[in-house]
């Protein structure tokens, strides 16, 4: 594992006995390195394995065969679990589910806590961590009181303030509305570009993964595409094989090379496709 690596799965797999007491294959020998920075997207529809590698970089599941190391430690060494846990936080579908305090301060400090922080440097992170997603003015609120976007920011917040490395989000627009959406990828791609962590998103939808720096793409526990998002995007058959969408104006663009215009397909947004347009003139 070189230095400018975060997270590597080696040849990883990942075997669990269903509920007709089967044994099934989640992961596949899948090979995966994440970079220090990088902002990485895993798309993949239910039952890809997208989820399941998410958990094997925070130690929720161990390998059933290859390796894991997250910032060069050994998944399977139990002495690397709360280094690890530190080192990669992680943000769930449902925020309900991760908040634990009644006051939004108290429940960004709970982390810190654990690992033993000192009470003047947790106030000091809580602050910051707060700040960094938009909720400081919330600071004194009830969590359940807060939109379901709020609430995963402050979760966000949570992990924040453990000052990670790395945090993986496990699909955590899932249960929000659109505007919640937005405000919780915004807050992601803030702190990925504002303080360097490294972020790998777990998600199945498109506009989100069009604004990651790579993209990795997961069918039946194997990678079957990876690149930036404007190359796994053109791929606009295969993605559409594997069961999953490209953004419509890339869609729209295959669809009008198909027809015969000379456009280029590696288009990911409105002012891009008009752009494009304006130069068929």
């Amino acid at each position: 594992m070189d230095n400018s690596t975060i997270i590597q799965c080696k040849d990883l797999v990942h075997k669990y006995i269903d509920n007709e007491q089967k044994e099934k294959v989640a992961l596949n020998g899948v090979n995966l390195s994440v970079k220090k920075g990088e902002f990485l997207v895993v798309l993949g529809h239910n039952g890809s394995g997208k989820s399941t590698i998410a958990k094997h970089m925070n130690v929720l599941l161990l390998p059933s065969g290859g390796k894991v190391y997250v910032d060069g430690m050994d998944t399977e060494d139990e002495s690397n679990l709360w280094e690890i846990r530190k080192t990669a936080g992680m943000v769930f579908q449902n925020p309900d589910n991760q908040l634990v305090a009644t006051i939004v301060e108290e429940d960004v400090a709970f982390g810190p806590e654990n690992i033993g922080v000192e009470p003047a440097e947790i106030r000091k992170r809580v602050d910051e961590s707060l700040k960094k997603v938009g909720m400081y003015e919330y600071r004194k609120h009830a969590p359940h009181l807060l939109s379901g976007g709020q609430k995963q920011r402050v979760a966000i917040a949570g992990i924040l303030a453990m000052k990670p490395k790395c945090i993986i989000f496990d699909e955590p627009t899932a249960m929000l509305d659109p505007s919640g959406r937005k405000e919780v990828l915004n807050a992601i791609k803030q702190i990925n570009k504002e303080n360097g962590i490294t972020i790998v998103l777990i998600t199945h939808y498109m506009d989100e993964a069009a604004q990651a720096d790579r993209i990795v793409v997961m069918d039946n526990g194997e990678i079957k595409l990876e690149g930036t998002p404007r190359k796994v995007f053109s791929n606009v058959e295969l993605m559409k094989n594997l069961g999953l969408d490209v953004p419509q104006v890339t869609e729209l663009a295959y669809e009008l090379k198909k027809s015969g215009i000379d456009i280029s397909i590696e288009i990911l947004n409105i002012d891009e496709m008009v752009n494009a347009l304006c130069q068929l003139r």
